[in-house]
């Protein structure tokens, strides 16, 4: 290797703080043989989430991707993870929660941004530069080149975990024809801790470094169709997304990063009362959460999630608030998502409501949300009273 990439290299790493990265590596754009052995087996196994990249060969050999591709510059981004002032969910005035990947900008924008800022530098200094970046969407798994490029490692909860950062850190990565020389992966690793696979709410991750991800409260929280009960009891108040496995993890441990400006959270936004949720309009709903990466499935998801938590949390005055949910979305989703909160809840003006709703509901799926409601605040008397367990 020249003296001329060399030191490219070297004052690169150097203008990160500058560019406003937090860590760059560099991987080979060698294929990621492992790795497509391991999607193979997951896609196998029937654990795949269904927001990737459909073709593995895409997502593991940079030369489809790139022509003749040199080096991957892999870079990472640290973000919050406390609250300043949190405001207080209490009865009557019941909150949501939001997951740190959707406090602040988008993350998505926020790293599209350093890497333009990135390219920009490196195009200044290498006039024949060809850069292609990816963010999240893109065909790569972001984790495996980070790995690759010595960001962190690859721990038990699927996350990367950095060395200084912890795992609060958005990644992405810089294809290019630079002949940079790739940086060591870190040995560094989790040993024998499994505090992130023991605290997982629904099993998900099924060992070490494997993620079902059909089974993720992130990923649920973000589908838009009916949940199981069993889903529906254990998302308790998320609204979008799960740090469970991040915050359980020691390493994270009073990690806090706040020097990044756009990646500040609202708290009224991120822990946001729930009630005013269900009637939100598009407009609000796009004013309020459009520059979050928490907008990109729609207020749909996030409004469902929002009766869930009521019910989860037996918010009895929030009843006569489902009840119009239940008589008068015109979503056969969230009808049947407010027979189950309200079931949950109990007492006679919810079995009311839910018997009266019976008799009207068209929906197939709505009309079986409803009678299993029915059925269970049947089944055990004490829900008529509101007293349910």
């Amino acid at each position: 290797m020249t003296d001329r990439w060399v030191k490219l290299k070297e004052e690169l790493l150097e203008a990160a703080p500058i560019l406003g990265i937090d860590k760059i590596g560099i991987a080979s754009a060698d294929p990621f043989v492992s790795l497509k052995q391991i999607l193979l087996r997951h896609r196998e196994l029937g654990r795949e989430s269904g927001f990737e990249e459909p073709d593995i060969e895409k997502r593991t050999n940079p030369s489809l991707l790139f022509d003749k591709p040199q080096s991957i510059i892999a870079i990472a981004i640290a973000y919050p993870s406390k609250l300043k002032d949190p405001p207080k969910s209490e009865p009557g005035a019941r909150r949501g929660i939001m997951s740190r990947s959707a406090w602040g900008d988008d993350y998505h924008r926020v790293l599209r941004d350093r890497l333009a800022k990135l390219e920009e530098w490196l195009r200044e200094r290498v006039p024949e530069l060809r850069a292609e970046s990816m963010v999240d969407t893109g065909a790569l798994s972001d984790r495996a080149v980070a790995e690759r490029a010595g960001i962190g490692w690859s721990a038990k909860n699927c996350s990367i975990i950095s060395p200084g950062l912890g795992s609060w850190i958005y990644l992405g990565e810089m294809i290019t024809n630079l002949p940079l020389a790739p940086d060591e992966p870190i040995t560094e690793g989790c040993g024998s801790c499994t505090k992130c696979i023991d605290a997982c709410p629904t099993d998900a991750l099924v060992g070490p470094g494997q993620l079902n991800a059909s089974r993720c409260i992130s990923f649920v929280t973000q589908t838009k169709g009916m949940l199981t009960d069993e889903f529906m009891r254990k998302i308790g108040n998320r609204l979008y997304g799960c740090d469970t496995c991040q915050t359980v993890c020691p390493v994270n441990r009073g990690k806090n990063w706040t020097h990044q400006p756009e990646l500040q959270p609202d708290p009224e936004l991120v822990k946001p009362l729930l009630v005013p949720l269900l009637t939100m309009g598009n407009k609000e709903f796009q004013a309020r959460y459009g520059r979050t990466s928490s907008a990109w499935r729609g207020k749909k998801p996030i409004q469902r999630n929002a009766v869930i938590a009521l019910g989860n949390f037996k918010e009895a005055g929030a009843v006569p608030d489902l009840i119009r949910v239940l008589e008068q979305d015109t979503r056969p989703v969230l009808r049947g998502t407010a027979a189950w909160a309200l079931a949950r809840i109990g007492g006679e003006q919810a079995a009311e409501a839910l018997r009266a709703a019976s008799a009207k509901e068209s929906d197939e799926e709505a009309l079986a949300a409803i009678s299993s409601a029915i059925e269970t605040m049947q089944s055990n008397p004490a829900r008529l009273q509101g007293d349910s367990v």
